[in-house]
């Protein structure tokens, strides 16, 4: 019966009128793409590099859609990833400056990611609590802690990259398993993670009830300050994990990288059917939003226009989602006004 009745679930998200019109976008844009440049979008090298990229966004973009279904956002997200790791890179410097081999080598690797992960939790702790507690606006609050973070990672290394890890680092972040890239497997991980806490946890219903109506979840209840201190702990987690990642994949550091993942993000978020009023979130509709993106993206480089062309239609397509949805939104509520006055 339990087997059943997950496949009825399973199956029945492809019912999701967001998630039908994101596959049919997907679709269009793979097949526009693959007739604009064949020869070099239909390659295995086009997939693999594309497999090494979706995952730092992906993780950022979950962090993004998780504040969202809260009725927040999280605008601090590059910040934690990049003081998170900066902590792991100056711990693992230190093991390839020691000779760490072995299992002493495996010691300095567990205690880099966990101090990147204590460091995440910490981070999006101290933005939960102002949040919820002081009751100030999410943007006001994470664009505050972003330019904090990113100040003390600028602090810490004097505004110059980490680097110098040993050979075994790079190896996670640039080799396949099982034909994939490395770091799309902890994608993976992390979206059944996300998607088990969001549609099979009583925090999920908890979190989209909060984001909906705040004031009435509080009269069934429910601990609004908990939700939400919990939703940006996640949101910390996995902006840390980022940040190993990208320290895996780069062999460095730095206190400025991906800047423009941010922005990046709140589109993934957005084109994947989030409420950026907080209330509704599918892993689902992000995950097909993120594949298209990246699409996008690896077509604009075959296509050879520059970052500018980029961040125009970055912004018109953010732009044409919002306003696609406020339509959308007004004819439903038309709709339903109309069926209750018959």
């Amino acid at each position: 019966m339990t087997t059943r009745s997950g496949d009825r679930r399973f199956l029945a998200q492809f019912k999701d009128a967001n998630v039908i019109r994101l596959i049919f976008v997907t679709i269009i844009v793979f097949v526009i793409m693959s007739l604009l440049r064949p020869q070099l979008f239909l390659t295995a090298r086009n997939f693999r590099s594309m497999g090494y990229q979706l995952a730092e966004l992906g993780f950022y973009s979950m962090a993004m859609m998780m504040t969202m279904v809260s009725g927040g956002i999280d605008l601090s997200i590059i910040a934690i990833s990049n003081f998170s790791g900066i902590a792991a890179a100056f711990i693992l410097r230190a093991a390839a400056l020691n000779g760490a081999a072995g299992f002493t080598l495996l010691l300095y690797g567990l205690l880099a990611v966990g101090v990147a992960l204590l460091i995440g939790i910490l981070c999006g702790l101290l933005n939960g609590l102002i949040i919820s507690r002081l009751r100030i606006p999410a943007m006001l609050v994470t664009l505050g802690t972003m330019n904090l973070f990113t100040g003390l990672a600028i602090i810490l290394t004097k505004g110059k990259s980490v680097s110098g890890f040993p050979s075994q680092v790079l190896y996670l972040g640039n080799n396949t398993l099982l034909g994939l890239p490395i770091p799309l497997w902890f994608l993976i991980g992390g979206l059944i993670v996300t998607s088990i806490l969001l549609e099979r946890t009583s925090y999920g219903f908890e979190l989209k009830f909060v984001g909906q109506n705040p004031i009435a979840s509080l009269f069934t209840g429910m601990n609004n300050e908990k939700i939400l201190a919990k939703t940006y702990v996640y949101s910390g987690i996995l902006s840390a994990i980022v940040g190993l990642i990208v320290l895996t994949r780069t062999n460095s550091a730095k206190a400025d990288f991906g800047q423009n993942y941010l922005f990046q993000a709140i589109l993934c978020s957005v084109l994947g059917a989030t409420n950026p009023d907080g209330g509704y979130g599918k892993v689902t509709c992000l995950t097909l939003a993120l594949i298209s993106l990246q699409f996008l993206s690896s077509g604009f480089n075959m296509l050879r226009l520059g970052g500018y062309h980029k961040e125009f239609a970055w912004g018109v397509l953010l732009l044409a989602v919002l306003t696609y949805n406020f339509i959308r939104e007004r004819r439903m509520q038309r709709t339903g006004a109309a069926r209750a006055k018959s």
